[in-house]
């Protein structure tokens, strides 16, 4: 997802806090960091460049009708890998399997929702976030040959409820290209907490600048201002975001973002109201750079897309088995 739109306001400018990682994070990702130097050094990235700092990224475009396909620019779900299970109303969740999750409830929001783009109208009226207003829901963005974000967010999300609900885990998705556009980005936050949700992650794939690599995990900030009041979610949602970004490194092989989050793959945002307006832990994550070719290669292959759902969801599990 690109930085502008809803939900991606630019942050401002500022110097990244450069320091060590958390004790936690730093035990979750010395096995996935190991793995990823061996990754780099056949040939997996030789893109370093320095990070960003949080600067704007370049704004997503409209993908045509043609571009929403699953195999537009890329491959199908159930190409290169593990088929995405098939998909199920948010309503017509199967039950949940005896497992170590059993009892929990997770909810996964899929960025954007590929009929988007057929009502542009809707998407871009304003609504409430807690602290201002701003558009309902944007398209996303896609890559250089059309694949859509908002293909590649429901794919990982059908692939990480099958590996939640074997785990014995209650999984929500809060849409399943089941209604003509949105939910809108309040509307959201409110289906986590009306699920009283024990975990929200909601998945994306950036829009930034070709030489920008890597994912990133966005934390909320304390913010209590207007309807929004994260203060008593600051916490577990880091726990959530750091149990994420070490399985992430450890499953997929992929570095941290080398544009934003001075090399933890972690940044702390106060402007988005998904997680401004979540009672419940909540995160996001920037799987990787869209508009950049060698992420692209890895967001359009299924394989890769199985990682990386494995890698979020085990992030998942980690943090709620304590």
């Amino acid at each position: 997802m690109s930085y502008t739109g809803p939900d991606f306001d630019p942050p401002p400018e500022r110097r990244p806090r450069r320091g060590p990682l958390t004790v936690a994070l730093a035990a979750l990702v010395c096995g996935g960091l190991l793995g990823w130097s061996v990754y780099a050094a056949t040939g997996g990235t030789d893109d370093k460049g320095a990070e960003a700092g949080g600067s704007p990224s370049a704004a997503p475009r409209t993908p045509s009708p043609a571009a929403s396909s699953p195999t537009a620019g890329g491959s199908s779900p159930s190409a290169e890998g593990e088929e995405s299970p098939a998909s199920r109303t948010p309503s017509a969740s199967a039950p949940a399997a005896a497992g170590p999750l059993k009892g929990k409830v997770v909810v996964i929001d899929p960025g954007h929702n590929p009929t988007n783009v057929k009502h542009t109208a809707e998407i871009n009226r304003q609504v409430d976030v807690g602290t201002h207003r701003k558009e309902c829901d944007t398209t996303g963005t896609s890559t250089n040959d059309g694949y859509a974000e908002a293909e590649f967010t429901l794919d990982v999300a059908h692939r990480m409820r099958a590996l939640l609900e074997k785990q014995g885990a209650t999984v929500k998705l809060t849409q399943d290209r089941d209604r003509p556009y949105g939910p809108c980005v309040d509307e959201r936050a409110r289906i986590g907490n009306a699920a009283k949700a024990d975990a929200v992650v909601s998945i994306h794939a950036d829009g930034s600048g070709a030489g920008n690599r890597g994912f990133h995990v966005i934390l909320p900030g304390s913010v209590n201002e207007g309807e929004a009041d994260t203060r008593a979610i600051v916490a577990p949602s880091r726990a959530l975001g750091e149990r994420i970004a070490g399985n992430f490194v450890r499953v997929t092989g992929t570095a941290p973002s080398n544009y934003t989050g001075g090399g933890t793959g972690l940044v702390t945002r106060k402007d988005l109201g998904g997680l401004n307006l979540s009672t419940v832990p909540k995160v996001f994550i920037e799987c990787g750079n869209m508009r950049d070719s060698k992420d692209a290669a890895l967001l359009t292959s299924g394989a890769w897309r199985q990682k990386a759902a494995q890698g979020i969801s085990e992030g998942i599990v980690s943090f709620l088995r304590g």
